[in-house]
């Protein structure tokens, strides 16, 4: 019991932590690891994302219901869901 609270704590902790964003690397496996790159995190807000980020340097229209709308930034892109952060992805180099 004690490890799980301990764990439920760290994970506290990390929900205000930068966020590094991961590759899927496919080489007769799936790997996930670390691309570098910091990113916004699952479920921020637009406003929040543009105050740490800056403004983009393009925006897609939404499209869809839910409405999807991507930010364009030089190092990775956000897909928003309505307003909040549903994915940022780092474009493979």
């Amino acid at each position: 019991m004690l490890a799980i609270r301990i764990t439920v704590a760290a994970l506290a902790l990390c929900a205000t932590a930068p966020v590094l964003a991961e590759t899927l690397a496919i080489d007769g496996q799936v790997v996930i690891k670390p691309a570098g790159v910091e990113t916004p995190q699952r479920g921020s807000s637009m406003t929040a994302v543009e105050a740490r980020f800056g403004a983009p340097a393009n925006k897609s229209s939404s499209v869809g219901s839910p409405p999807i709308t991507k930010w364009f930034y030089p190092n990775f892109v956000v897909v928003f869901e309505h307003d909040k952060v549903l994915h940022a992805v780092v474009p493979h180099s």
